[in-house]
């Protein structure tokens, strides 16, 4: 934002309950301790989506690997001495566990997460490693959470909840005042939401600009609450989710998002998990970034049929906390999304002296043997020869096909079954 002028006007458009005033008081909190993450354009994406151009504003390269800092930071460091004497607590399966516990640290609070039993190791070990206490306690989200609530009652602790709070909505907003001064030409828009404090905070910062700015929310289809809850002008709660982005896995819009969302967001859009898979895919290869999976939401959406983008489109990578294996085997479904990886089950004369001219032949095809292994035999298997599963990876189902064929064709090498998606 520039000139004094304009933010005493985004100051009047505000709405009520978080005001571009409170954003940028929690800039001035947060700033010695967040990254100004950088915006990266890509002339790629733009192509892909029809955009004029794109700007990514990579938040998974935000400190604890996404943007939950902001928030969380913003709400603890306004807390009273006393309440800060007594401790805050929090329940998070993931980026909001890492970001209070870091907050916890930096500010010398004493902090407790709550988690649920699913929660990898390596994010119980990497929220300890801020300083945080971590108590493992039921089987979903849903159970830890009552239980930090009814521990925060018995111990006088401040709970600090991942989305509905008015302090951490502002925190987050502060995303969207680094948008406008990296990305002034900024027209639309696209944030994931799960609980809705990110796309709360950003929409604020951006519904106050003096110019149309669209700010459109993306959900998994697994969890789509945002748009029935919009449209009915009331909370919608989805009975379960099912999705593959768990950093948006949530069943509904609390009051503070809710009312912000209701104001702010133009429209929200729903994308499949294999289109996330996809885009997880797209912002490793054309944009050499890692993101998890509600952190390329965005991309999926500004991909998906739903979203006609025109102009310049911002998209928030909000998060990359994801571990390697998870994220060979999104690239490895994006790859098949976007139909440039096929899988075969061959059957092998002369094992393993033909595996060679197998390797050669793909190689020679311009392709990439990504899997190559004796697959379990099977009782319509051809007793004289060797069972075998191989993956590809090519440059589309042309060129798959047509390597394909070209194994087909090889001495000692019949395919069984292939699947070209």
């Amino acid at each position: 934002m520039s000139g004094d002028s304009e933010t005493d006007e985004c100051r009047e458009k505000s709405h009520g309950r978080v005001t571009v005033e409170d954003v940028e008081m929690a800039r001035e909190r947060i700033g010695d301790v967040v990254h100004r993450t950088p915006l990266d354009t890509s002339r790629t994406f733009a192509e892909m989506t029809g955009a004029a151009s794109v700007g990514l504003k990579l938040e998974n390269v935000q400190r604890t690997g996404s943007f939950k800092i902001r928030g969380a930071y913003n709400k603890m460091a306004q807390l009273s001495p006393e309440e800060q004497s007594a401790g805050v607590i929090a329940s998070s399966a993931g980026n909001h566990a890492q970001g209070v516990a870091l907050a916890g640290d930096l500010l010398d609070i004493d902090t407790t997460i709550v988690v649920p039993d699913v929660t990898p190791a390596a994010k119980i070990e990497a929220t300890r490693g801020y300083g945080a206490e971590v108590v493992v306690e039921g089987d979903i989200y849903e159970q830890s959470y009552e239980y930090a609530l009814e521990r925060a009652g018995e111990t006088r602790r401040t709970f600090v909840h991942p989305f509905d709070d008015e302090a951490i909505v502002a925190g987050q907003g502060t995303i969207g005042l680094e948008l406008l001064e990296q990305y002034p030409e900024l027209d639309t828009v696209l944030v994931a939401i799960g609980g809705g404090g990110l796309i709360s905070g950003i929409g604020t910062v951006l519904e106050a600009v003096d110019r149309e700015i669209r700010v459109i929310g993306v959900q998994p289809s697994g969890a789509a609450h945002a748009k029935p809850s919009l449209e009915a002008g009331e909370i919608r709660e989805l009975p379960d989710v099912d999705t593959v982005a768990e950093g948006i896995a949530d069943t509904r819009l609390l009051e503070t998002t809710f009312e912000i969302a209701r104001e702010v967001v133009d429209d929200v859009v729903s994308v499949s998990d294999r289109e996330i898979a996809a885009a997880v895919t797209l912002l490793a290869e054309r944009a050499k970034t890692v993101a998890e999976s509600a952190g390329a939401a965005p991309l999926a959406g500004a991909l998906s049929l739903e979203t006609d983008l025109e102009g310049n489109v911002g998209l928030v990578i909000s998060g990359g906390n994801v571990n390697l294996i998870e994220h060979a085997e999104m690239t490895r479904t994006g790859l098949h999304e976007l139909e440039r990886y096929a899988e075969a089950r061959l059957a092998i004369q002369g094992w393993p002296t033909t595996v060679g001219a197998v390797v050669e032949t793909v190689s020679a095809q311009g392709a990439e043997v990504d899997v190559l292994e004796r697959a379990r035999r099977t009782a319509v298997d051809h007793p004289n020869r060797t069972p075998v599963t191989i993956g590809l990876e090519g440059s589309g189902p042309v060129h798959l096909d047509g390597v394909l064929e070209a194994l087909s064709e090889l001495d000692g090498v019949s395919i069984v079954e292939r699947s070209l998606e």
